[in-house]
């Protein structure tokens, strides 16, 4: 009897040399045929030219009016065209590198043709030629060489031809299926593979997406539990009234949200649980002075705290800004770009501890660097690095407190969702003065305006800065490029401004 582990070879019409092609796709078991859900569907249903946005891919059908011609060009090249009507509407046909099809296309015969709507030509580029259409949706799985579409839906449909479905077990509580009014799950996964319709599909991939994304939190719920019942952490007892009297040197005010965020996270650092924290805000919300105050109150401990960042100029950035703010400290820089004597001298100093605050790129991690007692690790940009990167940072000290911060604004539900065994600090207010941001989209027939506006900004010793696409022209891409652009500014300045050009 078939059972959910049983080997492919064990179904009807397969054996042991028919199963093996399948461990391409890591598919070993009748189990694994039944949970491996294709990706999308292509929607086999005939269309009217008249309903058809352009370039979208589309069945139509039509009466074959014209012999099919097939002309060849260059090596293996070569274009199989035709055409068909489709009411009062002549439509041109195209398929390329497809030979073979010219007996399929008789003149007078019914035809259905899957491809690639083009509205200005009136024509067609043909991926197929369907000789019959048994169901309107069709299944596309990912396959691999060796694995047609063909023999992976064989292989589905024998695994539920064996009854398999029956033993699939429901992963769900009862009551979050009548909350959120969830497909069973053998029902979903039927659907899944062959639905009755595009409604019962969308009802089969709600439950399916639901189930995935709700076994992913209680996974990270887990691991955020484990991470805080950690006894391992550092407990970084920081001395509060050094920190209040750094805040009240500083050349401005904290606002609530910076002074909520700094709460949360030296209340993360003086327990003995393990700190796994992000700070969120937008730029210029004042993230860096936090983190700052955050690498102070290690400091006041007796540990040292480094701040990785993705680009050698934002490390340079940072490291004066430190600096500045805490002039009695030995403040590190340490670079890939550093020369070799100078990068002696900041890994002899971190190894020591009289470096107190380090900042650096992904040199930081590099085998060379040995931290003499790392308590904090900060990631500025934080998605710009590696797992691996991360994680090599977190394991150089003894199971240090870790802080990243990101500008990329996220949605505090999206926050929990894709930060979820992480804790969130956001601050969601801008510094007193701070002027808003003004973003603008202009056509480019309004150039000229944005040129004189540009000169009133100049004038006043502003900087501008165009990004485009391209560095060169490309024939390919019909879009402006940095070259071009460099030298029609150029030319509109003349002398009044000095115009630079910059590309990878």
């Amino acid at each position: 009897m078939i059972q959910l582990d049983s080997p492919i070879a064990d179904l009807k019409g397969f054996g042991p040399k028919s199963a093996e092609k399948f461990t391409k796709l890591d598919l070993y078991t009748v189990g694994d045929l039944l949970l491996y859900f294709p990706f999308r569907y292509e929607d086999f249903k005939s269309k009217s030219i008249f309903e058809l946005m352009d370039g979208e891919k589309a069945v139509i059908t039509g009466t074959v009016v014209t012999p099919a011609n097939v002309q060849y060009y260059g090596f293996k090249r070569n274009r199989l065209s035709f055409k068909i009507k489709q009411g009062e509407a002549v439509i041109a046909i195209s398929f390329f590198n497809q030979p073979y099809l010219v007996d399929k296309i008789e003149m007078g015969a019914e035809v259905a043709i899957f491809g690639k709507w083009d509205q200005k030509k009136s024509a067609v580029t043909g991926m197929k030629v369907l000789a019959q259409v048994e169901d309107d949706m069709q299944p596309v799985y990912h396959v691999a060489q060796g694995v047609s579409q063909a023999q992976l839906i064989k292989a589905i449909k024998a695994a539920f031809d064996s009854g398999a479905l029956n033993l699939l077990e429901e992963s769900l509580p009862q009551m979050l299926m009548d909350k959120y009014r969830l497909m069973g799950r053998q029902e979903a996964v039927r659907a899944m593979h062959f639905p009755k319709d595009l409604a019962e599909y969308k009802q089969a991939l709600r439950r399916t997406k639901f189930e995935e994304l709700f076994y992913f939190q209680m996974n990270l719920q887990v691991l955020k539990a484990e991470n805080k019942s950690e006894t391992n952490g550092l407990a970084i007892t920081y001395d509060e009234s050094k920190i209040k009297a750094k805040i009240a040197t500083l050349p401005f005010p904290l606002t609530e949200a910076q002074e909520r965020s700094l709460s949360e996270i030296l209340a993360d650092m003086k327990s003995g649980a393990h700190m796994n924290r992000l700070l969120q805000g937008d730029v210029g919300s004042g993230k860096t002075v936090i983190a700052s105050l955050a690498m102070y109150g290690a400091y006041t401990a007796g540990l040292q705290s480094a701040l990785m960042v993705p680009t050698e100029i934002l490390a340079e950035q940072h490291y004066q800004s430190l600096q500045g703010l805490f002039p009695e400290l030995e403040v590190v820089l340490l670079t890939s770009g550093m020369k070799a004597a100078d990068k002696k001298v900041a890994l002899s100093k971190i190894e020591s501890g009289e470096a107190q605050m380090i900042v650096g790129t992904h040199s930081l991690i590099q085998d060379a660097v040995t931290y003499h007692c790392l308590g904090l690790v900060i990631t500025d940009e934080q998605h710009r690095f590696g797992v691996n990167q991360r994680r090599i940072f977190r394991e150089k000290g003894d199971n240090p407190d870790v802080l990243m911060m990101t500008a990329t604004p996220i949605p505090r539900t999206l926050a929990i969702t894709a930060f979820g065994e992480m804790d969130v600090s956001i601050i969601d207010q801008m510094p007193a003065g701070r002027k808003p941001i003004i973003t603008r989209w202009v056509k480019h027939e309004q150039l000229d305006t944005v040129l004189t506006w540009i000169k009133g900004e100049l004038e006043k010793d502003a900087q501008v800065y165009f990004i485009s696409p391209l560095i060169e022209e490309s024939e390919a891409l019909d879009l402006k490029n940095a070259v071009a652009l460099h030298q029609e500014l150029t030319d509109f300045f003349g002398d009044s401004a000095t115009v630079a050009l910059m590309h990878g």
